[in-house]
């Protein structure tokens, strides 16, 4: 499905070499604050060519709003909103056919699978596959998530001022950066931003810099995780048994392009603790241990479980890890098969990310944004 909410609902469209890709916002309601400018500074923070640890395809990403505004507010329509591809190169994909020219079979039984990429799963799934690039499967796609992000955060701003959500790096291969707690509650996208790695620590940001520009220049790739924190989310939502918070937020993290785990508050080593540790005490509410959307009269004295509890969010700050698996194409030569099985040699072409991570950062912000604004609205329902 390309649809993502129940009542704020994302349906993202495009492939990583057509004409454009964007999104279709419904249930946004009117009079909302909404301008183009808006939007933009997650999108350039998620464009590729911004560093030398990215890939080298250089795009803009300069977002326009199609419908469902006027006069710089929301009409309560449909939002849709684009962005051209302009730094296309197909051509990079043309080994694929030059290697199946080689040799006397169908294109067909010719056709190489990217090891690890989406190649052949869309092949045996709809048939076909897109001749370039990953097609729905690329990056490109989650172009639509950002704006749609960066959408519900303008009704934020507008309705839900305490709301911030603010993503880091925190792993690259075995380098790991474990942010405290009470960090947590103000580290802010600038600071974030300072480094080109997106890790908000200087002695880490330095070996990871060093790490992915070896991999770069050795034609190989690493993976690593992002972690986000969501502060000033109001207590009570989330909707127990199917569609917990945490459910919600692990099934939209988890439709991210290269994603392979996902854990919450406390998460697996959670796992290896005593009841007796894990629990979070309540305590009486201060303006030190809460913030004004918390409707409810008392507040926690620890927060292993990363803002949420059955399935409904208490007022802590929600916490929350995403892995993501390294790169598939790289440059490295790989033994593998085509499609009728015969072994064959792939060295793979093209501008690819030696390592995602930095450039996930407002993808996860976004799908966190996306996700709470859903929420939100669901709860609306209920007034």
């Amino acid at each position: 499905m390309s649809t993502f909410g129940r009542v704020y609902r994302v349906t993202t469209f495009g492939e990583s070499h057509c004409p454009g890709v964007g999104c279709i916002i419904d249930g946004l309601p009117g009079k909302v604050p909404l301008t183009e400018e808006m939007i933009q500074p997650q999108l350039t923070r998620r464009r590729p060519g911004q560093s030398k640890l990215a890939t080298a395809r250089n795009e803009a990403d300069e977002v326009k709003i199609l419908s469902g505004t006027e006069k710089g507010f929301s009409l309560g329509t449909p939002i849709g909103a684009m962005v051209h591809n302009i730094d296309m190169r197909p051509h990079d994909y043309k080994f694929l056919e030059e290697q199946a020219s080689k040799r006397s079979k169908t294109a067909e039984e010719a056709f190489v699978p990217r090891p690890s990429h989406a190649d052949y799963t869309y092949k045996v799934k709809y048939g076909t596959h897109a001749s370039s690039g990953g097609g729905r499967s690329s990056a490109r796609e989650t172009i639509g998530r950002v704006i749609a992000g960066a959408v519900a955060e303008a009704y934020f701003k507008h309705q839900h001022p305490t709301i911030e959500i603010v993503a880091w790096v925190s792993r690259v291969g075995e380098l790991e950066f474990k942010m405290p707690e009470e960090r947590m509650k103000t580290v802010t996208r600038d600071e974030v931003d300072e480094s080109m790695t997106r890790c908000p620590d200087e002695e880490t940001a330095g070996k990871i810099t060093e790490l992915v520009t070896s991999l770069k220049e050795a034609g190989d790739s690493v993976g690593g995780c992002v972690t986000c924190v969501v502060r000033g989310v109001p207590d009570g939502l989330g909707e127990p048994c199917f569609d917990k918070m945490e459910a919600i937020l692990a099934h939209a993290m988890l439709s991210i392009p290269a994603t392979k785990g996902f854990e919450v508050g406390s998460g697996f080593e959670g796992a290896k603790l005593r009841g007796s540790v894990h629990n979070d005490p309540f305590c009486p509410k201060t303006d030190e241990n809460s913030h004004p959307a918390q409707t409810g009269k008392l507040s926690t004295a620890t927060n292993n479980s990363g803002g949420i509890q059955g399935g409904i969010t208490n007022g802590q700050p929600i916490y929350f890890t995403v892995a993501f698996k390294p790169p598939a194409t790289i440059a490295k030569a790989q033994e593998t098969s085509d499609m009728s099985g015969t072994s064959v040699t792939l060295e793979s072409k093209g501008r690819h990310d030696p390592c995602v991570v930095n450039r996930a950062v407002p993808i996860v912000e976004a799908m966190a944004a996306m996700t709470i604004m859903d929420m939100i609205l669901i709860q609306k329902t209920r007034a």
